[in-house]
Protein backbone atom coordinates (compact mmCIF):
# COMPACT_ATOMS: atom_id res chain seq x y z
CA UNK A 1 0.00 0.00 0.00
CA UNK A 2 1.50 3.14 -0.94
CA UNK A 3 0.93 5.63 1.86
CA UNK A 4 0.60 9.58 0.63
CA UNK A 5 2.51 8.45 -2.63
CA UNK A 6 5.82 6.54 -1.26
CA UNK A 7 6.90 3.23 -0.40
CA UNK A 8 9.02 1.87 2.26
CA UNK A 9 11.50 -0.99 2.19
CA UNK A 10 10.29 -2.47 5.75
CA UNK A 11 12.95 -4.75 5.91
CA UNK A 12 16.14 -2.68 5.99
CA UNK A 13 18.56 -2.52 8.11
CA UNK A 14 20.11 0.18 7.65
CA UNK A 15 20.20 2.43 10.47
CA UNK A 16 18.09 5.67 10.82
CA UNK A 17 19.82 7.30 13.41
CA UNK A 18 22.37 10.31 12.54
CA UNK A 19 26.21 10.58 14.14
CA UNK A 20 25.09 12.95 17.01
CA UNK A 21 24.95 12.22 20.51
CA UNK A 22 23.33 13.81 23.67
CA UNK A 23 25.02 13.50 26.63
CA UNK A 24 23.21 13.91 30.00
CA UNK A 25 24.22 16.09 32.92
CA UNK A 26 25.76 14.20 36.08
CA UNK A 27 22.51 12.92 38.21
CA UNK A 28 20.14 13.74 35.71
CA UNK A 29 18.30 11.17 33.36
CA UNK A 30 16.38 10.10 36.14
CA UNK A 31 13.41 9.36 33.83
CA UNK A 32 15.07 7.02 31.73
CA UNK A 33 17.21 5.47 34.21
CA UNK A 34 14.09 4.64 36.59
CA UNK A 35 12.64 3.12 33.22
CA UNK A 36 10.38 5.89 31.35
CA UNK A 37 10.96 7.28 27.81
CA UNK A 38 11.54 10.96 27.92
CA UNK A 39 14.15 13.13 28.43
CA UNK A 40 13.79 16.76 28.96
CA UNK A 41 15.57 19.91 27.98
CA UNK A 42 17.05 20.67 31.00
CA UNK A 43 19.09 17.44 31.88
CA UNK A 44 21.17 17.48 28.99
CA UNK A 45 24.72 19.12 29.25
CA UNK A 46 25.80 18.81 25.46
CA UNK A 47 25.07 17.29 21.84
CA UNK A 48 27.40 16.08 20.08
CA UNK A 49 28.02 15.93 16.41
CA UNK A 50 25.39 17.25 13.79
CA UNK A 51 21.87 16.79 13.69
CA UNK A 52 18.25 17.74 12.34
CA UNK A 53 15.26 18.08 14.71
CA UNK A 54 13.18 14.57 14.15
CA UNK A 55 16.09 12.60 13.63
CA UNK A 56 17.55 9.79 15.69
CA UNK A 57 20.33 10.52 18.12
CA UNK A 58 22.38 8.42 20.98
CA UNK A 59 21.51 9.08 24.55
CA UNK A 60 24.57 9.04 26.95
CA UNK A 61 25.04 9.21 31.00
CA UNK A 62 27.38 11.86 31.92
CA UNK A 63 30.03 9.57 31.65
CA UNK A 64 29.85 8.34 28.00
CA UNK A 65 27.82 5.49 28.89
CA UNK A 66 25.16 4.09 26.38
CA UNK A 67 21.87 5.01 27.52
CA UNK A 68 19.71 4.67 24.28
CA UNK A 69 18.48 5.75 20.77
CA UNK A 70 15.81 8.49 20.32
CA UNK A 71 14.22 11.41 18.54
CA UNK A 72 15.28 14.78 19.19
CA UNK A 73 13.11 18.02 19.11
CA UNK A 74 15.25 21.44 20.48
CA UNK A 75 11.88 23.06 20.36
CA UNK A 76 10.07 20.50 22.85
CA UNK A 77 10.99 20.51 26.68
CA UNK A 78 10.45 16.38 25.62
CA UNK A 79 14.18 17.07 23.99
CA UNK A 80 14.64 13.37 23.50
CA UNK A 81 12.43 10.20 23.45
CA UNK A 82 14.01 7.28 23.14
CA UNK A 83 12.97 3.93 20.80
CA UNK A 84 15.35 1.61 21.92
CA UNK A 85 18.24 1.14 24.85
CA UNK A 86 19.90 -1.33 23.04
CA UNK A 87 22.77 -0.09 20.96
CA UNK A 88 22.26 -3.21 18.63
CA UNK A 89 20.85 -3.58 16.06
CA UNK A 90 20.47 -0.01 16.50
CA UNK A 91 17.04 1.54 14.91
CA UNK A 92 16.16 1.32 11.07
CA UNK A 93 12.95 0.33 9.27
CA UNK A 94 13.49 -3.68 9.81
CA UNK A 95 13.89 -2.56 13.67
CA UNK A 96 10.36 -0.44 13.56
CA UNK A 97 8.59 -3.10 11.84
CA UNK A 98 9.47 -5.74 14.74
CA UNK A 99 8.16 -3.20 17.18
CA UNK A 100 5.17 -2.84 15.14
CA UNK A 101 5.00 -7.24 15.01
CA UNK A 102 5.24 -6.61 18.70
CA UNK A 103 2.45 -4.63 19.34
CA UNK A 104 0.38 -6.42 16.74
CA UNK A 105 0.87 -9.63 18.78
CA UNK A 106 0.04 -8.28 22.26
CA UNK A 107 -3.28 -7.35 21.39
CA UNK A 108 -4.20 -10.37 19.46
CA UNK A 109 -3.67 -12.34 22.87
CA UNK A 110 -5.77 -9.21 24.89
CA UNK A 111 -8.50 -8.20 22.70
CA UNK A 112 -11.38 -8.25 20.24
CA UNK A 113 -9.09 -6.89 17.80
CA UNK A 114 -11.72 -6.19 15.35
CA UNK A 115 -11.56 -2.80 16.37
CA UNK A 116 -8.95 -1.99 18.90
CA UNK A 117 -6.24 0.54 19.14
CA UNK A 118 -3.25 -1.20 17.40
CA UNK A 119 -0.51 1.06 18.62
CA UNK A 120 -0.07 3.20 21.61
CA UNK A 121 3.01 5.52 21.44
CA UNK A 122 5.02 5.06 24.45
CA UNK A 123 3.42 2.42 25.70
CA UNK A 124 4.65 0.30 22.72
CA UNK A 125 8.12 2.33 22.35
CA UNK A 126 6.95 3.88 19.35
CA UNK A 127 6.74 7.60 21.24
CA UNK A 128 4.13 10.26 19.69
CA UNK A 129 2.49 7.93 17.38
CA UNK A 130 -1.22 6.57 18.18
CA UNK A 131 -2.88 3.61 15.21
CA UNK A 132 -6.20 2.46 15.61
CA UNK A 133 -8.14 0.27 13.37
CA UNK A 134 -11.79 0.39 13.05
CA UNK A 135 -11.76 -3.11 11.43
CA UNK A 136 -10.49 -2.73 7.43
CA UNK A 137 -9.30 1.24 8.13
CA UNK A 138 -6.13 2.76 10.53
CA UNK A 139 -6.80 6.42 11.92
CA UNK A 140 -3.02 7.18 13.07
CA UNK A 141 -2.43 10.32 15.41
CA UNK A 142 0.95 11.86 15.07
CA UNK A 143 2.21 14.24 17.83
CA UNK A 144 5.61 14.46 17.52
CA UNK A 145 8.43 15.20 15.14
CA UNK A 146 10.44 12.05 15.08
CA UNK A 147 7.53 9.97 15.18
CA UNK A 148 6.51 11.94 11.79
CA UNK A 149 9.95 11.00 10.15
CA UNK A 150 8.59 7.47 11.41
CA UNK A 151 5.20 7.01 10.34
CA UNK A 152 5.21 6.06 6.85
CA UNK A 153 7.47 3.10 7.81
CA UNK A 154 5.36 2.21 10.75
CA UNK A 155 2.19 2.50 9.11
CA UNK A 156 4.02 0.22 6.06
CA UNK A 157 4.76 -2.68 8.66
CA UNK A 158 1.39 -2.66 10.08
CA UNK A 159 -0.63 -2.87 6.60
CA UNK A 160 2.28 -5.91 5.51
CA UNK A 161 1.71 -7.56 9.31
CA UNK A 162 -1.92 -7.40 9.37
CA UNK A 163 -1.92 -9.05 5.79
CA UNK A 164 -0.09 -11.99 7.36
CA UNK A 165 -3.15 -12.35 9.02
CA UNK A 166 -5.70 -11.74 6.65
CA UNK A 167 -6.48 -8.58 7.33
CA UNK A 168 -6.20 -6.48 3.93
CA UNK A 169 -6.42 -2.59 4.98
CA UNK A 170 -8.51 -0.49 2.95
CA UNK A 171 -7.60 2.96 4.05
CA UNK A 172 -5.86 5.52 6.13
CA UNK A 173 -6.63 8.46 7.38
CA UNK A 174 -4.53 10.96 9.40
CA UNK A 175 -6.42 12.40 12.94
CA UNK A 176 -3.36 14.77 13.28
CA UNK A 177 -5.25 17.78 14.51
CA UNK A 178 -4.19 18.10 17.83
CA UNK A 179 -2.96 21.51 19.65
CA UNK A 180 -0.56 19.98 21.26
CA UNK A 181 1.22 19.57 17.66
CA UNK A 182 2.18 23.29 17.77
CA UNK A 183 4.36 22.31 21.20
CA UNK A 184 6.62 20.16 18.83
CA UNK A 185 6.85 22.93 15.92
CA UNK A 186 4.25 20.85 13.74
CA UNK A 187 0.89 22.02 11.98
CA UNK A 188 -2.20 20.61 12.78
CA UNK A 189 -3.48 18.52 10.14
CA UNK A 190 -6.25 15.86 9.35
CA UNK A 191 -6.70 13.91 6.29
CA UNK A 192 -6.46 10.73 3.66
CA UNK A 193 -2.91 8.96 3.78
CA UNK A 194 -3.70 7.01 0.73
CA UNK A 195 -6.61 6.86 -1.44
CA UNK A 196 -10.20 8.65 -0.35
CA UNK A 197 -12.74 6.19 1.30
CA UNK A 198 -15.95 6.49 3.04
CA UNK A 199 -15.07 7.96 6.56
CA UNK A 200 -17.94 6.88 7.91
CA UNK A 201 -16.48 3.12 9.26
CA UNK A 202 -19.11 0.89 10.63
CA UNK A 203 -17.83 -1.34 13.43
CA UNK A 204 -19.24 -3.80 15.68
CA UNK A 205 -17.95 -3.72 19.27
CA UNK A 206 -19.59 -5.83 22.41
CA UNK A 207 -22.41 -6.87 19.53
CA UNK A 208 -23.47 -3.29 18.84
CA UNK A 209 -23.15 -1.62 15.88
CA UNK A 210 -21.50 1.65 15.18
CA UNK A 211 -20.79 3.87 12.30
CA UNK A 212 -17.50 5.66 13.32
CA UNK A 213 -16.67 9.04 11.76
CA UNK A 214 -13.15 8.91 11.56
CA UNK A 215 -12.40 12.68 9.57
CA UNK A 216 -15.17 14.76 12.51
CA UNK A 217 -15.28 12.11 15.42
CA UNK A 218 -13.23 13.17 18.45
CA UNK A 219 -10.24 12.00 18.57
CA UNK A 220 -9.84 9.24 16.10
CA UNK A 221 -13.38 8.59 15.83
CA UNK A 222 -14.45 6.63 18.65
CA UNK A 223 -13.31 5.74 22.71
CA UNK A 224 -11.87 2.38 22.40
CA UNK A 225 -10.75 2.59 25.70
CA UNK A 226 -14.02 2.27 27.13
CA UNK A 227 -14.85 -1.05 25.66
CA UNK A 228 -14.80 -3.40 28.26
CA UNK A 229 -16.14 -0.69 31.06
CA UNK A 230 -19.41 -0.21 28.44
CA UNK A 231 -19.70 -4.02 29.34
CA UNK A 232 -19.32 -3.91 32.78
CA UNK A 233 -22.09 -1.20 33.16
CA UNK A 234 -24.36 -4.21 31.60
CA UNK A 235 -25.31 -6.76 34.59
CA UNK A 236 -26.22 -3.26 36.39
CA UNK A 237 -29.33 -2.47 33.59
CA UNK A 238 -31.99 -4.95 33.57
CA UNK A 239 -35.25 -2.99 34.44
CA UNK A 240 -32.99 -0.06 34.62
CA UNK A 241 -34.31 3.85 33.94
CA UNK A 242 -30.07 5.16 32.98
CA UNK A 243 -29.16 8.24 32.88
CA UNK A 244 -26.08 8.30 30.08
CA UNK A 245 -24.18 12.03 30.71
CA UNK A 246 -21.27 12.96 28.07
CA UNK A 247 -23.03 10.49 25.65
CA UNK A 248 -20.44 11.05 22.36
CA UNK A 249 -21.75 8.32 20.00
CA UNK A 250 -24.54 6.78 22.43
CA UNK A 251 -21.91 4.27 23.63
CA UNK A 252 -22.42 3.52 26.73
CA UNK A 253 -26.62 4.20 26.64
CA UNK A 254 -26.88 1.75 23.64
CA UNK A 255 -24.96 -1.35 25.62
CA UNK A 256 -27.38 -0.30 28.89
CA UNK A 257 -30.26 -0.35 26.14
CA UNK A 258 -29.19 -3.58 24.83
CA UNK A 259 -29.13 -5.09 28.70
CA UNK A 260 -32.59 -4.86 29.07
CA UNK A 261 -32.73 -1.33 30.24
CA UNK A 262 -36.62 0.26 30.74
CA UNK A 263 -35.51 3.72 29.49
CA UNK A 264 -32.44 5.57 28.71
CA UNK A 265 -31.75 9.53 28.30
CA UNK A 266 -28.58 10.08 26.48
CA UNK A 267 -27.08 13.89 26.70
CA UNK A 268 -24.37 15.37 25.18
CA UNK A 269 -23.54 18.74 24.05
CA UNK A 270 -23.31 18.17 21.00
CA UNK A 271 -25.89 18.24 18.17
CA UNK A 272 -23.17 16.48 15.49
CA UNK A 273 -23.25 13.77 18.81
CA UNK A 274 -26.50 13.25 19.47
CA UNK A 275 -27.22 13.25 15.79
CA UNK A 276 -24.96 10.22 15.50
CA UNK A 277 -26.07 8.51 18.44
CA UNK A 278 -29.53 8.82 16.95
CA UNK A 279 -28.32 6.94 14.21
CA UNK A 280 -26.59 4.13 16.30
CA UNK A 281 -29.24 3.52 17.96
CA UNK A 282 -31.45 2.76 14.89
CA UNK A 283 -29.05 0.42 13.44
CA UNK A 284 -29.55 -1.63 16.69
CA UNK A 285 -32.96 -1.49 17.18
CA UNK A 286 -33.37 0.41 19.78
CA UNK A 287 -34.55 3.88 19.24
CA UNK A 288 -37.60 2.90 21.40
CA UNK A 289 -35.48 2.72 24.71
CA UNK A 290 -32.79 5.53 24.38
CA UNK A 291 -34.13 8.78 24.52
CA UNK A 292 -31.53 12.08 23.37
CA UNK A 293 -31.18 15.53 24.15
CA UNK A 294 -28.85 18.10 23.43
CA UNK A 295 -28.23 19.90 26.87
CA UNK A 296 -24.68 21.44 28.92
CA UNK A 297 -24.99 18.70 31.28
CA UNK A 298 -23.43 20.71 34.50
CA UNK A 299 -26.83 22.75 33.41
CA UNK A 300 -28.87 19.46 32.68
CA UNK A 301 -28.32 17.56 36.19
CA UNK A 302 -29.64 20.32 38.54
CA UNK A 303 -32.23 20.68 36.16
CA UNK A 304 -33.42 17.18 36.77
CA UNK A 305 -33.37 17.48 40.25
CA UNK A 306 -35.49 19.94 40.76
CA UNK A 307 -38.22 18.38 38.47
CA UNK A 308 -37.39 15.30 41.09
CA UNK A 309 -36.17 13.26 38.47
CA UNK A 310 -34.33 10.03 40.05
CA UNK A 311 -32.66 6.80 37.65
CA UNK A 312 -31.56 3.77 38.81
CA UNK A 313 -28.19 3.80 37.08
CA UNK A 314 -26.16 6.91 35.90
CA UNK A 315 -23.30 7.42 33.94
CA UNK A 316 -20.46 9.94 33.96
CA UNK A 317 -18.18 9.61 31.21
CA UNK A 318 -16.92 13.31 30.70
CA UNK A 319 -14.13 15.16 28.62
CA UNK A 320 -10.65 15.34 30.37
CA UNK A 321 -11.63 18.56 32.01
CA UNK A 322 -7.30 19.29 32.39
CA UNK A 323 -4.84 18.74 29.82
CA UNK A 324 -1.56 20.41 32.15
CA UNK A 325 -0.87 20.15 35.60
CA UNK A 326 -1.97 23.80 35.82
CA UNK A 327 -5.65 23.27 35.49
CA UNK A 328 -5.82 20.20 38.21
CA UNK A 329 -7.05 22.58 40.68
CA UNK A 330 -10.03 23.71 38.22
CA UNK A 331 -10.33 20.79 37.41
CA UNK A 332 -10.78 18.79 40.53
CA UNK A 333 -14.26 21.37 40.94
CA UNK A 334 -15.64 20.16 37.97
CA UNK A 335 -15.39 16.37 38.82
CA UNK A 336 -16.41 17.25 42.28
CA UNK A 337 -19.40 19.28 40.71
CA UNK A 338 -20.40 17.00 38.05
CA UNK A 339 -20.66 13.37 40.91
CA UNK A 340 -22.19 15.49 43.47
CA UNK A 341 -24.81 16.48 40.83
CA UNK A 342 -25.02 12.99 39.49
CA UNK A 343 -25.07 11.08 42.81
CA UNK A 344 -28.12 13.29 43.35
CA UNK A 345 -29.91 11.64 40.99
CA UNK A 346 -29.64 8.30 41.80
CA UNK A 347 -32.48 6.45 43.49
CA UNK A 348 -31.31 4.87 47.07
CA UNK A 349 -29.43 1.46 46.46
CA UNK A 350 -28.72 2.64 42.84
CA UNK A 351 -25.86 2.76 40.71
CA UNK A 352 -23.37 5.58 39.39
CA UNK A 353 -20.48 4.94 36.88
CA UNK A 354 -18.06 7.38 36.81
CA UNK A 355 -14.77 7.83 35.44
CA UNK A 356 -12.08 10.48 34.43
CA UNK A 357 -9.84 10.39 30.90
CA UNK A 358 -7.14 12.99 32.03
CA UNK A 359 -3.82 11.44 33.51
CA UNK A 360 -3.28 14.89 34.96
CA UNK A 361 -5.97 13.56 37.38
CA UNK A 362 -4.11 11.17 39.28
CA UNK A 363 -6.27 8.00 41.06
CA UNK A 364 -5.54 9.78 44.59
CA UNK A 365 -6.82 13.15 43.47
CA UNK A 366 -9.67 11.42 41.98
CA UNK A 367 -10.42 9.76 44.64
CA UNK A 368 -10.42 11.99 46.89
CA UNK A 369 -13.14 14.61 44.77
CA UNK A 370 -15.23 11.45 44.35
CA UNK A 371 -15.56 10.99 48.13
CA UNK A 372 -15.91 14.53 48.76
CA UNK A 373 -18.69 14.93 46.62
CA UNK A 374 -20.20 11.79 48.04
CA UNK A 375 -19.67 13.84 51.23
CA UNK A 376 -21.22 17.24 50.44
CA UNK A 377 -24.40 14.76 48.64
CA UNK A 378 -25.11 13.27 51.95
CA UNK A 379 -24.68 9.77 50.17
CA UNK A 380 -22.67 6.70 51.13
CA UNK A 381 -20.72 5.19 48.31
CA UNK A 382 -20.29 0.84 48.39
CA UNK A 383 -17.49 0.53 45.61
CA UNK A 384 -18.56 -2.58 42.93
CA UNK A 385 -15.25 -1.99 40.85
CA UNK A 386 -12.68 0.01 39.81
CA UNK A 387 -11.18 -0.08 36.18
CA UNK A 388 -8.84 1.52 33.67
CA UNK A 389 -8.61 1.76 29.98
CA UNK A 390 -8.90 -1.65 27.75
CA UNK A 391 -5.69 -3.74 27.53
CA UNK A 392 -5.08 -2.38 23.82
CA UNK A 393 -4.13 0.86 25.64
CA UNK A 394 -1.86 -0.35 27.80
CA UNK A 395 -0.39 0.96 30.80
CA UNK A 396 3.57 0.60 31.14
CA UNK A 397 5.41 1.07 33.88
CA UNK A 398 7.66 3.76 34.98
CA UNK A 399 5.77 5.70 32.06
CA UNK A 400 3.52 7.51 33.63
CA UNK A 401 1.35 9.04 30.77
CA UNK A 402 0.17 5.65 29.67
CA UNK A 403 -2.02 5.69 32.14
CA UNK A 404 -4.88 8.26 32.17
CA UNK A 405 -8.45 6.51 32.63
CA UNK A 406 -10.25 5.94 35.94
CA UNK A 407 -13.52 4.00 36.32
CA UNK A 408 -15.58 3.58 38.87
CA UNK A 409 -18.70 1.86 40.01
CA UNK A 410 -20.74 2.42 42.97
CA UNK A 411 -23.59 1.74 44.67
CA UNK A 412 -25.12 4.92 45.98
CA UNK A 413 -26.72 4.74 49.40
CA UNK A 414 -28.77 7.16 51.41
CA UNK A 415 -27.48 8.44 54.70
CA UNK A 416 -28.29 5.57 56.88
Amino acid sequence: MRIQGNTYDTADTKSLACGAAARLKKKEGRTIKAGGLWVYDNEIDAITGDFEDGQILAVEDFDGYFMGWGFINTRSRIRIRLLSRRREPGVSAAFLKERVRAAWDYRRHVIDTSSCRVIFGEADFLPGLTVDKYEDILVVESLALGSERIKGIVLTALTEILAEDGIQVRGIYERSDAKVREKEGLPRYKGFLTAPFDTRVPITENGIRYIVDVENGQKTGFFLDQKDNRRAIRRLCEGADVLDCFTHTGSFGLNAAAAGASHVLSVDASDLAIDQARENARMNGLETVVDYQTADVFELLPALAREGKTYDLVILDPPAFTKSRNSIKAAARGYREINLRGMKLVRDGGYLATCSCSHFMDPDLFAKTIHEAARDAHKRLRQVEFRTQAPDHPILWASDESYYLKFYIFQVLDEK
